[in-house]
């Protein structure tokens, strides 16, 4: 897995990141924010992890909302349309092909060919073929070149890029800020840091999770043993 560099950014994909913009919170925001019910602020390094633990352990998990994260993101646009599904708790602001041409031509190169599996139309089945790998990627760099060739003759003729855009593909890459607290962020690791999930978005699953255990560790950590509903992150550790 790719670490965190000293930008607060980790590498996804072949030109894809996720960066930290931004974080309000840490470990004890929760921990301040669950003993406020009973009207207590006695602190020390065990008695708070031993109360996250005891949270997560019973699924009170409204004090983690009062951890927050901004993301800048940049990935495939059929990622962000899976990523974009979590609603709750996830606030997005994406580019806009309206007002910007920026970065336009960049495409999703995959470095591997997966087949389709037979039995599981969720699942997908990583192919060794060398041969077959080169012939398919040939296929998708060479649709990607003719679609921003298109898109930039329509923008030459004057056409809206809110027009011209249409013709883009889905592997194109695209640019978002997102804000997200502890637990939405927990609820999208358990479906997208998961093997049910679309090689791609657990790439940028285990992402959001390295900068979650790094910023939260008390949390992270009972969270993984606890609460965690998918199998990448054990196996992880």
């Amino acid at each position: 897995m790719t670490m965190i560099n000293d930008n607060n950014c980790i590498k996804v994909l072949d030109k894809g990141f996720v960066t930290l913009v931004d974080i309000m919170g840490d470990d004890r925001s929760a921990v301040r924010a669950a003993r406020v019910s009973h009207g207590k602020d006695i602190s020390t390094d065990e008695r708070d992890r031993k109360l996250i633990d005891y949270l997560m352990e019973h699924g009170h998990l409204s004090p983690f909302e009062h951890i927050t994260f901004t993301f800048h993101v940049k990935a495939p646009i059929f990622v962000v349309r899976q990523w974009f599904r979590h609603r709750i708790g996830m606030s997005p602001n994406e580019i806009s092909r309206r007002y910007t041409s920026k970065n336009v031509n960049e495409f999703y190169v995959p470095d591997h060919i997966r087949l389709q599996d037979t039995k599981d139309k969720q699942n997908s089945i990583l192919v060794n073929d060398e041969k077959l790998k080169n012939e398919a990627i040939e296929v998708l760099e060479e649709i990607y070149k003719k679609s921003y060739e298109a898109y930039e003759k329509l923008i030459n003729m004057g056409v809206a890029r809110e027009m011209a855009r249409i013709i883009l593909p889905v592997g194109e890459y695209t640019e978002f800020y997102l804000t997200t607290n502890a637990r939405a962020l927990m609820h999208f690791l358990d479906l997208r840091a998961s093997s049910h999930a679309q090689w791609e978005i657990q790439e940028y699953a285990k992402a959001l999770a390295q900068f979650f255990q790094k910023t939260c560790p008390w949390s992270y950590d009972a969270y993984l043993k606890h609460q965690y509903k998918g199998d990448l992150l054990k196996l992880l550790q």
